[in-house]
């Protein structure tokens, strides 16, 4: 493929991608939470308990900023604190049962719009196309 028609994949797909996820993020719960929100109890879900300021420096904010947001968390139930099992001074924070429920709904809504999509607006062959192109994609991601 030429180097022009690789640019012009290359911006093409990244628009595509950017708006199919602001598309995702819009199907979930409405003023359920904010993006950070949903960043914070993401991470968590799939890393594990976290400390305010791995969380700070995972998500590129400042530890102040992610206390705010932890808090608010906290405060709904979606998130508690215990001990750092190894540094006394430190506290790490873990979903709750309603963190776990939220982060569900969240990805149940997101992965319902999607199957909704792929079902009403494409044609068998084309979900074939795109389930090859997903393949593909996830080669595109560093390892």
């Amino acid at each position: 493929m030429p180097e022009k028609n690789v640019e012009r994949l290359a911006t093409d797909l990244g628009a595509a991608v950017a708006q199919l996820m602001r598309h995702l993020r819009a199907a979930s719960p409405q003023g359920e939470l904010t993006p950070t929100q949903r960043a914070v109890l993401s991470r968590i879900h799939t890393g594990g308990p976290a400390t305010i300021a791995a969380l700070a420096r995972a998500e590129l904010v400042r530890p102040q900023s992610m206390r705010l947001t932890i808090g608010a968390l906290e405060e709904r139930g979606i998130l508690a604190r215990s001990p750092h099992p190894t540094d006394g001074r430190q506290v790490v924070f873990s979903l709750t049962e309603e963190g776990r429920r939220v982060v569900g709904a969240v990805r149940q809504a997101k992965h319902d719009w999607l199957a909704e999509a792929l079902a009403d607006r494409l044609t068998a062959e084309e979900r074939q196309t795109l389930d090859t192109a997903a393949g593909l994609l996830r080669r595109l991601l560093p390892e």
